[in-house]
């Protein structure tokens, strides 16, 4: 199994964290985005002024083969120890139990920041997400019917949980 690393994400990863995103904005729904964005657009999608929120790289060797990221939950200041968890990887690094890793590095790294609970917003047809989420302990507390529409097709959205403060 290969050594993966997470760095902070900084402007010069953006490029290339924009490419792993592109896979899932043309080929999947695991992002309800249905256009490309822009470096400046991604910038903004994982770059936080708030020192609450983080974003990383996922390095196998030297090769980005993903990232992972916390972000704001919702605005009101009632939610302040809420944040969602995101995590794309590179098409083709599926199955090596990188996301297992991601999910444990963010868990820790929100715990250090004080946060209660996390919450991951999934496309109802993404089983393998699904999957691994169940598998580190989230559980499935909200399932909305048909709010989104990509490739011609409703989708679902479903909310998924893990109190850990």
């Amino acid at each position: 199994m290969s050594n993966y690393k997470f760095e902070k994400i900084t402007e010069e990863h953006v490029e290339a964290v924009r490419e792993i995103y592109l896979y899932y904005i043309n080929n999947s729904t695991a992002t309800f985005h249905k256009k490309e964005i822009t470096t400046q657009e991604m910038s903004e999608l994982v770059l936080f002024k708030n020192p609450k929120y983080e974003s990383y790289i996922i390095k196998a060797e030297e090769d980005i083969c993903g990232y992972v990221i916390l972000t704001q939950y919702k605005t009101r200041e009632a939610f302040n120890q809420t944040a969602e968890i995101t995590i794309y990887l590179k098409n083709g690094y599926e199955g090596r139990g990188i996301g297992k890793r991601a999910i444990t590095f963010i868990e820790e790294r929100a715990k250090e920041k004080e946060l209660h609970t996390l919450v991951a917003l999934i496309c109802g047809e993404n089983a393998g997400s699904i999957a691994l989420f169940e598998k580190c302990g989230y559980i499935k507390c909200a399932h909305y019917k048909e709010v989104g529409n990509k490739f011609n097709r409703w989708l679902d959205l479903l909310s998924y949980q893990k109190i850990i403060g």
